[in-house]
Parts: structure tokens; sequence; C-alpha cells
């Protein structure tokens, strides 16, 4: 009788020790605010990201600018993915592919010394890299990032490129 209080001890415990090898990732949506973007420009950013796994991520960003010949254009949205390469679940350095779509203005001189207005809203296609810290609650984050992306249209963009960068705080839930 004592053998089988043992051996339902042992089957109890190791089933609570395997749960504990690998701790269950919970908050899997965030939403992030580009601090450093607003400080330097005003121009507000915001960003939703769902981890599909403990170093694979989705996500979407969206900003607007009161600026239309701004870098990036007044109104900006766009998709992105990401790998993550920390030692930490969702956290450290990452790469990514994003997309962007942006609309703004295009000042330029014309030859009858007038300035005009071109208007035009474009696709951009780049890579970006960066570096992301969280909280041991795996609440709150901190996260650092620069990206370059290509123009590919209209013509009157094409041979032109995009950055992006930022210091965003974060909040999982």
């Amino acid at each position: 009788m004592k053998n089988l209080f043992t051996l339902l001890f042992i089957i109890a415990t190791s089933f609570k020790l395997i749960g504990q090898a690998y701790p269950r990732l919970e908050n899997n949506h965030e939403i992030k605010f580009n601090i450093g973007q607003f400080l330097i420009t005003s121009s507000v950013e915001a960003s939703y990201e769902y981890y599909i796994n403990e170093d694979t991520s989705i996500g979407g960003t969206i900003y607007a600018d009161n600026d239309a010949t701004d870098y990036n254009g007044n109104f900006g949205i766009g998709p992105n993915i990401r790998a993550y390469f920390g030692y930490a679940p969702r956290s450290g350095f990452f790469a990514e592919a994003f997309g962007l779509y942006y609309t703004g203005e295009d000042e330029f001189d014309s030859d009858d010394l007038r300035t005009r207005n071109n208007d035009y809203n474009t696709i951009a296609l780049g890579l970006g890299a960066g570096g992301k810290w969280a909280t041991r609650s795996e609440r709150f984050t901190l996260e650092l990032h620069g990206g370059l992306g290509r123009n590919v249209n209209p013509k009157d963009f094409q041979d032109t490129f995009m950055y992006r960068a930022g210091l965003s705080i974060g909040f999982r839930f």
C-alpha cells in the first residue's frame, strides 16, 4: 500500500514539474505608443503587436502628423512581422519586415516662381531592427527600433527612401 501512495505521489508531482518546464506565456496582445517620435516631431504613432509564439509576432502601426511635408507625410498605416532573438521570450534583439502606406505633400519650386503643392500617397516596403525589454511581470515594455524602406509607388517617389525610428513604451494584455 505504501508503494502505491509513493507511486501516485510521484506521478502527481511529475505532472506539476512538466508544467513548469516552460512557463505559460500569457498577455499575447501589446499596444505601444512611440514617445520618442512624439517628443521630437510631435507625430502621434501607435502600434499593436500580437505574439504568435515566444519569438514571432505580427502587428500594425498607424501614425498621424500635422505637417504634410514632413519626412513620412501626414498619415500612415502598415503591417509588420517580427522575429525575436533574445534569451527571454518576446524580448531582446529583433528583426522586422514592414510595409507602410502613407500620404503627404511634396513642396518644390516651379519655373514660374510659385510654390506648388503636390499631394501624394505611396507604399513603402522595408526592414528594421531594434531591442525590446520587458518588466519581470511581462506587462510593460520599452522598445528602441529603427528601419529603412523603399517607396515602390508612384514613379515620382520610386527613387526615394523612407525611414522609421522610435522609442516606444508598451502595455501587454
